[in-house]
């Protein structure tokens, strides 16, 4: 049966009943190394046949009679010297030599007429059939015993090229994309036993042992058969059969130097040239090897038979056809991509694109693999090289390109209905992503997740363009999709990094403004488009795309920066304006309000101003409190860069900058994060747990140390890129306890028994910690509502429940706010018995680090504005408000205000509208009354920074000392404060409607004279101005326990302060 030569792309498998080996593969690397051996082996050969020729010329001839093909089998397998076993075997030899004659005359029947040139020829028909092969391989033998002639082969062809010496075509030239195949020579017993070859086993053995004898004892009598019946009387030659055995061995060098093709001298033949595809020949080869079908024969698929230099024992039977082994066989190797890649490729679920996609060594070259949908062609442009790549159909593309190794740059020319594109091939690059950054987010340390995950624009390997990563651990597979393609994917499938969850792709070409989402293909097969949990920056609302960024903006608050690190939060002025930037002034944007808003609250004295939620939300009605960009600040109002020259802004009037943040729960659209992978990933896996049951929303997974390290990461995120001063924890409580809002039978108690969110707890410890461990000078506040234990507590420290401290910086008193609130609302004639409400916060004051705050939270919802909580009528409600700001103020505790509040603004607070600013309008009939209250607001806050005996012990009961807690039937409270230095304020508060005429209040005995420096029933601020403009000196008549006393007027619903003459 015929070999027929592989094709380029057909891979031939060897039949069951064929069993010859397939041809070895060979790399370009090899196939170098073996052209230099074999130049060198072959000039070697000749040497040794020369000097030896003569002197071996009359022994052979005087044996050849009696040699036989089975006195060198023998030979081989026993090692013996040749001389000693042909005088052993004599007599076998005699009978032997008959039956080798006779089986040779069949083989050479054909050519017997024939000159030895000639005998290429006689191959190239005999290689239609294997006895024919065979036979040629006989033939071949013969032939080296001519002259030996200067020639060198780089490659052998395949048999089925059917090479001719005549034609002089090189090897390389026609061999498939620089595939070298062996060729089998036949023994004469071989070619009597029709073809049939010996068993793998004997040839490999004897092969092993043919390399090392010489020529002059492995002639037969068929070889001086054949060159007798040419007439050509040649020199002996050594030669040396064992040529594929030897590769077989692993040493392909030499093989390769044995593979020279002997012409016979009187046919005047010319060597046949040595040419390397990748080295360059004369006729230099196509750049593209094109992917090309090869019609397949009828009948059992051909193969190719290796090397053999075994030669029939004497009196041996026609052997069965050879077994060969598995590894034996190697097929041809085609540049078109396995079927299976092409299909997770092409249904998304491929998690390595970049080991079949892009350039990669092959035998032959390399290999250059694209997949761009709706291509009409690509081209590989490498220097000055354009090659086309094979269209391979449905969008693939591919072809092996004659190539020393991988170009380390290369770019591919697509060519579209219309136009073409030059690109560079996004499957070239190395992972733009480092192993210490998977490390640590396989960890759940990565404090700068931000730089690890999300859309980076970047240079990589020399190229600019945008790194996409994204965590999602039970996806099948991940592609990119945006406006750069599109938003069709299919073509950007991302690769997965190990074990770490983590996805990535770098995308050359793709930069800033470019809109984009990952298409996640579940676990189930489904896909989904899904918004980038890292985005730093996102389309407007209700649009929900995720937008590549970059910042640009350079800072000018560095004098701040390093001011705000020198006093801790809790014992400096701390009096924050809360603010809703999107309703504050409705209509302006980020750097709009930067032209107003420090200027306003910079006039007011506060010293923070705190932001409801600004990170991406997509309803606006939630406030933000419903957050589905966590890193990426709310794009209504402007750019990323645009909120920094907002709070650059703040910083450089003085004004430090809070921001709520939620991390405790988020909403459940079907593009964020909610079964982000198809599967629950930053929520709880347990429905019970995940769901929150007062929002509708979903809780984190705070076990999950990558959900963990998502949060903290984010605190740390706005911190570090914003420069905010701190982060007011939204409710915290909802995340300790694991039965919040749960009723019994609806939560699974902890591994202890108990209600605490254990996982919950740790999350808030690693958050506090990490931050004040990076970011000086910041500050943490929890909305916490109930009495755990050590909120502000450091981390390290262990308190009576056996907890360390949450690690907050501050805690909102809610206690505080809801009393006072429920105590204010009262009319005043019931007030008396409400008086503990007033008094019961300095049970607790010193628990915690607190912030007083009158929130958002209560002037919503039907509450009520804070002026519109108080009784009576009109101007009794203001003169409330303005004496509860003034208590407030002067107790224990930060100060935190909404927005509108600050001038009595009637109405509850609403997001679509704002503050009504049109009270403060000077043609509003009632305007002096708003600015009145407002006056007083800027007043306390003044009055308040410059005392330090308001802020410096806010902390230590050393700080405070009641004067009278239990006037209840008067309405009045009475306290005093001190500074670290023991200079002391005095404030007095009369919550009833009357004016009390020298009420006698205890003070200490060391103050000479006390003097009033703020009265919140003053004319200016819309009140009765009852007020003392003359210093009040005490009397030695002990009161309230002190040795001392005052006389002072109380105005009517008034807070008074007083200071040292």
């Amino acid at each position: 049966m015929t070999p027929r030569p592989p094709s380029d792309d057909s891979t031939q498998h060897p039949d069951t009943g064929a069993e010859a080996p397939a041809p070895v593969k060979k790399t370009a690397a090899k196939k170098t190394a073996t052209r230099k051996t074999a130049a060198k082996k072959t000039t070697a050969t000749k040497e040794t046949v020369a000097k030896k020729a003569t002197a071996k010329k009359s022994a052979t001839r005087k044996t050849a009679a009696k040699s036989t093909t089975g006195a060198v089998a023998a030979e081989a397998a026993t090692g013996a010297p040749a001389a000693t076993t042909v005088a052993k075997k004599a007599a076998v030899k005699k009978a032997a030599v008959k039956k080798a004659t006779a089986k040779k005359a069949v083989a050479t029947k054909a050519v017997a007429a024939k000159s030895v040139a000639e005998t290429a020829v006689a191959k190239k028909a005999a290689a239609k059939t294997a006895a024919g092969e065979k036979a040629a391989g006989g033939r071949k033998a013969a032939a080296k015993k001519t002259a030996p002639r200067k020639t060198t082969v780089a490659k052998k062809t395949t048999v089925g090229e059917k090479t001719t010496v005549a034609e002089k075509t090189t090897v390389a030239e026609k061999s498939t994309a620089g595939q070298a195949v062996a060729a089998e020579p036949v023994t004469a017993g071989s070619v009597a036993a029709e073809g049939a070859p010996e068993t793998a086993a004997a040839k490999k053995a004897v092969a092993k042992k043919a390399v090392t004898k010489k020529a002059a004892t492995k002639k037969t009598v068929a070889k001086k058969a054949v060159a007798k019946a040419a007439g050509a009387k040649t020199v002996g030659a050594k030669t040396t059969v064992a040529k594929t055995a030897a590769a077989k061995q692993g040493s392909a060098g030499k093989a390769s130097a044995r593979k020279a093709v002997a012409v016979s001298e009187s046919a005047g033949a010319e060597p046949a040239a040595a040419v390397s595809v990748l080295a360059g020949s004369a006729t230099p080869p196509e750049p593209t090897v094109p992917h090309q079908a090869t019609p397949e024969p009828s009948g059992p698929d051909p193969v190719v038979p290796r090397q053999s230099t075994t030669e029939p024992l004497p009196d041996e039977p026609p052997a069965a056809a050879p077994v060969v082994s598995p590894e034996a066989t190697e097929p041809a190797f085609s540049p078109a991509m396995d079927g299976g890649d092409r299909e997770r490729l092409v249904a998304g679920t491929h998690h390595e694109p970049h080991a079949v996609l892009g350039a990669h060594p092959a035998p032959g070259g390399v290999v250059f693999r694209a997949f761009r949908p709706y291509a009409l062609g690509v081209s590989v442009l490498v220097g000055s090289l354009r090659a086309e790549l094979h269209d391979d159909g449905g969008g693939f593309f591919s072809a092996l390109l004659p190539l020393r190794e991988v170009p380390e740059a290369y770019r591919l020319l697509v060519s579209y209905e219309g136009t073409e594109q030059e690109t560079e091939d996004a499957y070239r690059f190395l992972p733009a992503i480092g192993e210490l950054d998977l490390y640590l987010i396989g960890e759940g340390r990565h404090e700068q997740l931000w730089r690890a995950l999300g859309a980076e624009p970047m240079t990589h390997q020399g190229v600019t363009g945008t790194r996409f990563t994204v965590w999602a651990p039970n996806a099948r597979g991940v592609r990119v999709a945006g406006t750069f393609n599109f938003w069709d994917g299919t073509g950007f499938p991302m690769r997965a990094l190990g074990s770490s969850g983590v996805w990535e792709l770098f995308v050359p070409g793709i930069g800033e403004g470019e809109l984009y989402k990952f298409e996640i293909t579940r676990p189930d097969g489904s896909r989904t488009f899904r918004a980038d949990p890292m985005a730093r920056r996102t389309e407007v609302p209700p649009a929900t795309s995720s937008v590549v960024h970059a910042s640009h903006y350079e800072w000018g608050d560095e004098e701040w920066l390093a001011r705000r690190a020198e006093t801790p939060a809790h014992e400096a002025p701390f009096s924050v304006y809360e603010v809703h930037l999107a309703s504050w002034r409705p209509g302006l944007t980020y750097r709009q309000l930067a032209e107003q808003l420090p200027a306003y609250v910079s006039d007011l004295g506060f010293t923070h101003v705190e932001l409801l939620p600004v990170a991406e939300h997509p309803f606006g009605g939630s406030w933000g409190y419903q957050v589905t960009g966590f890193y990426a600040p709310t794009a209504r109002l402007g750019t990323p860069d645009d909120f920094k020259y907002l709070i650059d802004a703040l910083h450089r009037a003085g004004i430090g900058v809070l921001m709520d943040w939620v991390p405790a729960h988020f909403p459940r659209d079907d593009w964020a994060l909610a079964e982000f992978d198809g599967r629950p990933l930053y929520e709880h896996q347990d429905p019970a747990r995940a769901a929150h049951p007062d929002w509708g929303t979903l809780e984190f997974d705070y076990g999950r140390r990558e959900v963990r390290n998502f949060l903290v990461a984010n605190a740390v995120h706005w911190c570090e890129e914003y420069h905010i001063d701190g982060l007011r924890v939204d409710a915290v409580a909802s995340m300790l306890y694991l039965d919040y809002s749960r009723e019994p039978g609806q939560w699974t108690p902890n591994e202890h028994g108990g209600r605490e969110n254990l996982d919950a707890v740790a999350f808030l410890q690693e958050m506090n910690a990490t931050v004040y461990r990076r970011v000086p000078g910041v500050v943490t506040i929890a909305e916490e509502s109930t009495a755990w234990d050590g909120v502000t507590r450091a981390t390290h420290h262990t308190g009576p429940g056996g907890f360390g401290g949450l690690g907050f910086g501050l805690k909102w008193n809610m206690g505080w706010m809801h009393d006072s609130l429920g105590y204010m609302a009262k009319d005043p004639v019931h007030r008396k018995h409400h008086h503990h409400e007033m008094t019961f916060s300095m049970v607790y004051a010193y628990s915690e680090n607190y912030v007083l705050p009158i929130s958002h939270d209560e002037v919503v919802h039907g509450k009520g504005s804070l002026v519109s909580k108080m009784p009576g009528d009109w101007w009794q409600q203001r003169a409330n408000h303005r004496a509860y700001l003034g208590f407030m103020w002067a107790h224990p505790g930060k100060q935190l205000l909404f927005m509108g509040q600050e001038f009595a603004q009637g109405a509850e607070w609403s997001e679509a509208h704002g503050p009504d600013w049109w009270l403060l309008d000077p043609a509003y009939g009632a305007e002096a009354d708003h600015r009145g209250v407002r006056d007083l607001v800027r007043d306390l806050n003044a009055v308040y920074r410059r005392t330090p005996a308001l802020w410096e012990q806010d902390t230590r009961p050393a700080g405070f000392s009641w004067i009278t807690g239990d006037s209840a039937e008067d309405n009045v409270l009475a306290f005093l404060r001190f500074a670290e230095d023991g200079s002391p304020l005095l404030a007095v508060s009369n919550f009833s409607p009357v004016v009390r005429q020298d009420y006698r209040l205890g003070v200490p005995e060391d103050v000479p004279a006390w003097r009033e420096v703020l009265n919140t029933d003053a004319g200016v601020y819309g009140g009765t101005d009852v007020t003392a403009a003359d210093p009040v000196k005490p009397e030695p008549h002990p009161w309230h326990g002190r040795p001392a006393s005052i006389r002072v007027t109380l105005p009517p619903l008034t807070t008074l302060w007083l200071r040292p003459a």
